[in-house]
């Protein structure tokens, strides 16, 4: 990868962004932030709540998240960090980019009843299951204009971080896809 690049592990919650985050940014040996990090604390009293945010609460975290990258991209070329967040809306994503151009949103996706599986076995995390249904409302997928690519979990979490691998590689390499986004079969 010519210029500097961030990988953004979105989907909705419960789909594995953090742990598929942190296993692909330990195998291509670049820092990982989690999203939940950049969240201010009203956000996260809210969430616990079990009330959805509104665009205006999204607004600093996204911008934090977005900082965070600008930050890593002005580390050099190739890929320079990966970070989990939600980015359900397009309009969200845009904020992103603004941020730091050139982002590769990495979708994990899932048969919502797989992810409130997940959620209901998960006991260290604030975001409730109840809120689920309210992401999956506001979840737009990748369009073609996006870069990035789509993974299903049904795959390991380790297996899903060496097929972002190569989906990251093949966007590299000379003549590799350009902008627009791939969904892979997971």
């Amino acid at each position: 990868m010519s210029a500097p690049r961030v990988v953004v592990v979105m989907g909705v919650s419960g789909t594995g962004k953090s742990t598929v985050g942190a296993l692909l940014a330990d195998r291509l040996g670049v820092p990982y932030a989690e999203a939940d990090a950049f969240h201010p604390p009203a956000n996260i009293a809210k969430m616990s709540a079990g009330t959805p945010l509104d665009d205006g609460d999204r607004a600093p975290w996204l911008d934090a998240i977005g900082a965070w990258a600008r930050e890593r991209q002005r580390r050099g070329p190739g890929l320079v960090g990966v970070v989990s967040c939600s980015a359900l809306r397009r309009r969200y994503r845009d904020r992103l980019r603004a941020a730091a151009p050139g982002l590769f949103f990495l979708h994990l996706t899932g048969d919502r009843s797989l992810v409130a599986d997940r959620l209901a076995g998960r006991r260290d995390h604030f975001m409730p299951s109840a809120l689920l249904d309210s992401q999956y409302a506001t979840l737009e997928p990748l369009q073609d204009d996006e870069q990035g690519t789509a993974l299903t979990i049904t795959a390991e979490p380790g297996q899903l971080a060496g097929q972002a691998a190569a989906v990251l590689r093949r966007h590299s390499a000379p003549g590799g896809p350009g902008a627009a986004a791939h969904p892979a079969a997971g």
